[in-house]
């Protein structure tokens, strides 16, 4: 059996904006060149929230107060991991925006988020996170391209 990677992704947003890293600085990123929530993987003995609190403060400086919206299983990825990722909001933050050593963090007004280069997947569930309820989805990549995304919303 596959082990499963616990991650964590949070799109924190501010007066129709969202503050998106697009990953350019480092050279072996397999989301190099796109543009992304900030997150990563959940430590050892850490809650997705704990995880989205330190991710957000180490990649930002921002101190958030998460919203849980959704989760996505990623059941073939590039490097053949089982993934699964807890998604979040933040409306409610404090603190000042830093240098995140994994790309540029930039505030992008919602309606032109879907025109940046970013992965397909996440296009599926952006529209989700400003709705009422939760989502739990699953999106299958072959490679760079997605194969199947299947999205369920309780509201």
């Amino acid at each position: 059996m596959t082990p499963i990677k616990m991650t964590v992704l949070c799109y924190i947003k501010k007066k129709g904006h969202t503050l998106l890293l697009h990953r350019n600085k480092k050279e072996k990123d397999i989301s190099k060149g796109k543009w992304q929530g900030v997150g990563g993987k959940i430590e050892h003995n850490e809650s997705p929230e704990d995880a989205v609190k330190r991710e957000a403060l180490e990649e930002t400086g921002l101190t958030i107060e998460p919203i849980l919206k959704g989760i996505i299983t990623y059941p073939q990825t590039n490097n053949d991991e089982y993934l699964m990722a807890f998604v979040f909001i933040a409306k409610k933050f404090t603190g000042e925006i830093i240098e995140c050593n994994e790309g540029d963090l930039e505030w992008i007004k919602d309606s032109e988020i879907k025109n940046l280069p970013m992965w397909e997947g996440d296009k599926s569930f952006l529209p989700l996170l400003d709705k009422k309820g939760f989502f739990s989805g699953k999106i299958t990549y072959n490679k760079d391209e997605v194969t199947e995304i299947i999205m369920e919303i309780y509201k």
